[in-house]
């Protein structure tokens, strides 16, 4: 990787402004391999060099992945003035590294949100040509049938004219209230929840479980998060 500025790097990580760094490193707390740093500007290569603030080596990460289990009631949006937002359940130093959600799930969806600040590879996966399915739960007032599955399957034309293409329609549990496994590769604006409309079944829940090949953690409960590992993120660039 290229060399960078010192504030420049210690700052990507979103534990401090680069202000604070300054600070640091006139105090003598921040080490370049074991060496005090000469000052914030001095360039390094973050991939090549050990740093260590306060006695603590520091990971650098290029772009920052992070899996949320979305709680209902939060905005999948970077800022809103009508309520919280999905960024309001990070850290301080996680919501200065200008992560944004992968796509949007409505304000009383729960589930998989991806957040990152890396642009390049959540357009490629939001992008409608690159296909990557995202498959979701839902329960639904009325009774699912094949004839469902078959509509689901052979496209939608909804009342506005909006088109969708192909989704899946697995049936989990049929009954007064069904339940379901749907799968779309597009992300039209309220989709599921217009689809079932379309075919007079209201959607009461809807948990977004997967995205290509990444599978919401069972053990994120909602409102939690963690960051993606390595082969995680890979699998998503081989997805898109």
């Amino acid at each position: 990787m290229a060399v960078q500025r010192l504030d420049k790097v210690l700052a990507s990580t979103g534990k401090w402004s680069r202000r604070e760094v300054k600070m640091l490193v006139r105090q003598g707390r921040v080490l370049v391999d074991g060496v005090p740093a000469a000052s914030p500007e001095q360039k390094v290569d973050p991939d090549a060099v050990q740093l260590c603030v306060n006695g603590e080596e520091i990971a650098y990460r290029r772009y920052t992945w992070l899996m949320l289990n979305k709680p209902a009631g939060y905005l999948s949006a970077t800022s809103d003035g009508r309520g919280a937002t999905v960024l309001d359940l990070l850290p301080q130093e996680l919501q200065r590294l200008g992560l944004f959600p992968v796509g949007r799930l409505d304000k009383d969806t729960v589930g998989l949100l991806l957040l990152t600040n890396e642009g390049g590879l959540a357009h490629d996966l939001l992008s409608p040509r690159h296909h990557v399915d995202k498959v979701y739960r839902v329960r639904v007032t009325g009774c699912l049938t094949e004839e469902d599955c078959r509509a689901f399957a052979a496209g939608m034309v909804l009342g506005d004219g909006t088109v969708c293409q192909s989704a899946g329609l697995e049936i989990l549990q049929a009954g007064e209230e069904s339940e379901a496994l749907v799968t779309l590769r597009e992300g039209k604006f309220h989709q599921v929840k217009r689809m079932f409309a379309q075919r007079g079944k209201p959607v009461s829940y809807l948990e977004r479980i997967q995205m290509g090949k990444l599978t919401l953690d069972p053990a994120l409960s909602r409102g939690t998060f963690r960051f993606l590992r390595e082969e995680e993120v890979e699998a998503l660039r081989n997805n898109s």
